[in-house]
Parts: structure tokens; sequence; C-alpha cells
């Protein structure tokens, strides 16, 4: 009796499958979503409909159906189909899905299609290992990815497929979906289970345009459901979605591709003089599990980057921030971090100090090492004062306006370099000013060091007398 018991409870186990599964559309005019490739006259519509299939990768979030559409194409198509995953295979499992797909095709004549998921998993070796079969036909490869294809296939397979970007489910799409499930007679709760328009919102907002996500916390809110009391349709209230919902887990991805994609955004709003834009972004961030305190170094950067000399005070603004966070932590630091965050927003900008810096490495890196202009060294002995170094120096604070008008303070082959270009924005339209004026005296200047010389003309040149 016991046994019989146990073989009762361990057939319905192996039977069961997650709503999620079940649910799986069946027909390509189920499928939600993806109307910019399946919709009559698109692409990847038109590819499935005339038989005439390529090798391709999925790219886009997870829950959108990358599954589920390789299997409606192999079903539309009649091919064989036949699913690895880079996590969990190897080049073992790779050769065994190949000489499957070769005898598919010697016995029965069909073409099969290779599910890879979470291709980019696979290293450059194993990717590698598709090439002959994707090239001669024995395979139709199908990866699914939610990274970057460009950074994450190397470009031999990357050549012989198409990408197809597949996006989010928005609102209506994930509600849609939502309701199928309650609706589904033979594989949902048709006439079990409800819900009302406020769990609903809540249960969408939650998914997060994830499609099985959606299912599963559908799955399992319906089990914290009371029976109703007439045997009749179970409601499912705000509350019991609230019970569901412990954490909020946006997708983010941190080191993945939404992680780059959404700081980036935040940059460019800052950049863009947005702050609305750059407080949303960052708000996302912090709802997707980021360190704050990761965003208060990029804030950092982006006050030198972006902001610069036309309002230094972002700069510290952003250090302040940072240390908010640091010492005090959430939500303190938090909101410290948007503070500095509008406030560079809103600052002017420029991007001169950026600019010159970069020009100024590339120089240094791609040219000689010039020396020291000998009056530019320091000379702590009595050898380095025989050998000139230190010489004919020209003490700035001694001179007119604390200028030594005409004197060079780069090497000689640099003497007329100039990096630094203020913008006309900030405090910058001040400092773009005071130097058009020292500039002015430099030019005017009867003590103008190197002027206009090439070093051969200058070497043979007397120096004119200089003060100091």
């Amino acid at each position: 009796m016991t046994e019989s018991l146990f073989s009762a409870s361990s057939a319905a186990e192996e039977s069961y499958q997650p709503l999620a599964a079940r649910m799986r559309p069946r027909e390509l005019d189920d499928f939600f979503g993806q109307q910019h490739l399946l919709a009559p006259g698109k692409p990847l519509r038109d590819t499935i409909a005339g038989g005439k299939l390529h090798s391709m990768i999925f790219w886009g979030p997870p829950g959108v159906g990358k599954t589920t559409l390789a299997r409606l194409i192999a079903e539309t198509t009649d091919a064989s189909f036949q699913s690895l995953s880079a996590v969990l295979s190897g080049v073992k499992d790779i050769r065994g899905a190949i000489q499957q797909a070769e005898a598919v095709r010697a016995q029965y004549g069909r073409k099969t299609i290779l599910f890879v998921d979470e291709v980019h998993r696979f290293n450059k070796s194993q990717q590698d290992a598709f090439l002959p079969f994707v090239e001669n036909g024995t395979i139709i490869l199908v990866g699914a990815t939610t990274e970057n294809p460009s950074f994450e296939l190397n470009n031999a397979l990357l050549s012989r497929c198409r990408v197809y970007v597949l996006q989010a489910l928005d609102n209506a799409q994930i509600a849609a979906v939502i309701q199928r499930a309650l609706l589904d007679t033979e594989r949902g709760f048709a006439g079990k289970l409800a819900i009302s328009d406020e769990a609903l919102t809540l249960l969408v907002s939650a998914a997060d345009g994830d499609a099985r996500k959606s299912l599963n916390l559908l799955e399992i809110a319906s089990d914290f459901v009371s029976l109703a009391d007439d045997g009749g349709t179970r409601v499912i209230e705000r509350a019991q979605v609230e019970q569901v919902i412990t954490t909020d887990t946006r997708r983010f991805d941190k080191g993945g591709e939404y992680f780059y994609d959404q700081i980036s955004a935040l940059h460019k709003a800052v950049r863009g003089s947005s702050p609305d834009g750059a407080l949303y972004w960052y708000a996302r961030m912090l709802d997707g599990g980021c360190d704050p305190l990761y965003i208060a170094r990029r804030v950092v950067r982006m006050a030198s980057e972006d902001i610069g000399n036309a309002d230094p005070r972002a700069l510290r603004i952003a250090l302040d921030a940072w240390e908010v966070q640091e010492r005090l932590g959430s939500p303190e630091g938090e909101l410290a971090i948007a503070q500095a965050i509008a406030y560079m927003a809103a600052a002017a900008k420029s991007n001169a100090l950026y600019k010159a810096y970069n020009q100024v490495v590339a120089d240094v890196r791609s040219m000689p090492s010039h020396d020291v202009p000998l009056h530019l060294r320091n000379a702590p002995t009595k050898l380095m004062k025989e050998q000139n170094y230190g010489a004919e120096y020209r003490y700035a604070h001694d001179e007119p306006e604390g200028f030594a008008a005409g004197e060079n303070y780069l090497p000689q082959a640099l003497q007329s370099k100039q990096y630094y270009h203020p913008v006309e924005r900030g405090l910058e339209l001040k400092i773009a000013e005071k130097l058009r004026h020292l500039r002015a005296l430099n030019k005017n200047s009867p003590l103008q060091r190197y002027a206009e010389n090439t070093p051969e003309q200058q070497s043979n040149k007397e120096k004119p007398p200089c003060s100091g």
C-alpha cells in the first residue's frame, strides 16, 4: 500500500509542469509581443512562412519568449528540434547534437534547429565547434542571449547568423498573458481563479516586462488565496500579490548589458542637462540593486569630464555626496547623490579639460621624451648650477600682474602648442577671457622665450636678458 502511494506521488511530480511551461504559445499567432519581427510582412515572419530558414541569434531580456519562438519555428517549418544549454553543455554535447542532426537529415531529409540557450556562455572554441555545421547546413543554429552579441560572440559565428532583437513586453501585453492564463480551460485557471484590478496592476508592474515571471508570480499568488466558501472562483487580491513580491527584482544584471545601458543613460542625461532623466536612471539603478558607491564614483567622473571648470563646484559636491554615502549609508547617502546628480545636470557644461587632458596624454605617448628646458629645471647642486639648470628662470610673483610675460613652460619643440580651450559657458567664460589676455601679453613681450624660432635658430640667437 505504501509503495503504491509513493509511486502515485512520484508520477504526479513527474507530470507536473509550472504554469509558465503549460502556457507556452502553440502557434505563432498566439505569441505575445515582438510584432516588429512577427507581424505579417516583417522579416522573421516572412522567413518562417517561406520555410527558408537561416541561423540566427535572439538577443533580448529574460522572459520575452526566445525559447518558445525557436520551438514554434521548428513546428511551423516541420524541422527537428534539439536544445542545449550553454551553462550545462560542452563540446561533447555539441558533437552529440550534430551527430543526431546528421542522422535526421540522412534518414528523414529534415532540417534540424539546434537551439542553444545562453549561447554567450560558450567560450571561443565551443562557439567555433558550430561553424562547419552551420556552414554546410547540417544545423540551423538558433542562439539565445541576454548579452550584446557584438561583445559576447566571436566574429566568425556572428557573421554566419542574423541577429534579431527581442523586446521586453509592455504592460498591456503582460496583462494579456496573465488574463489568458486565468481564462484558459485546458492549461490555466478558467473558472477557478480571478484577479482584482488592483492586484493585476501590481503583478504587471512586478513582472517588469518578463512574461515568464508574470506567470510564475501568478501561480505562487494562487497558493495564498483561500478556497471560496461556495467552491466557486477564488480571487487574488492586492494583499496576496504583496506577499509574493517580497523583494524588488527589476531587470538590472550587474555587470551585464542592462547595467551598462543604464549607467550610460544616467551619464548622458547629466551631460544633456536633464535633471529629470538623470534622476530617473539613478533611481532605476538603485531599484535594480546597484551599489550607490559605484554610482557615486561615476558621478565624480561626470563632474570632471562634462562640467570641468565651467563649474568647479560640481566636483566638490560630488565628493561630498560620496562621503555622505560612505559615512551614513542609505537613505541619507542616496539622497545626497541625487542632489549631486541634479546639480550637475543643471550646471554649465564643458569638456574642454577632458579634451585637453586626452590630447596631452596622446602626445606624451606618441612623441619623443622631450627634455625639460634648462630654465625650468631644479638646481640643488653646484654642478647643476654650472650646467645652467634653472638659469634665467623668472619668478612670476615678481613680475607685473604676477605673470612672466613671454615665458614658455613647454618643451621647446611644443612651444606653440595649446591644449586647453575653455568654452564660453559658466566660469570658463572668465577663464577664457583671462587666458586671452595673458596670451596677448606673451605675444607683445620682448622677452618671449623661443618666439617663433626653430630650436636651431634659437640655439644660434643670443637670449634676451631676463630678470629673477
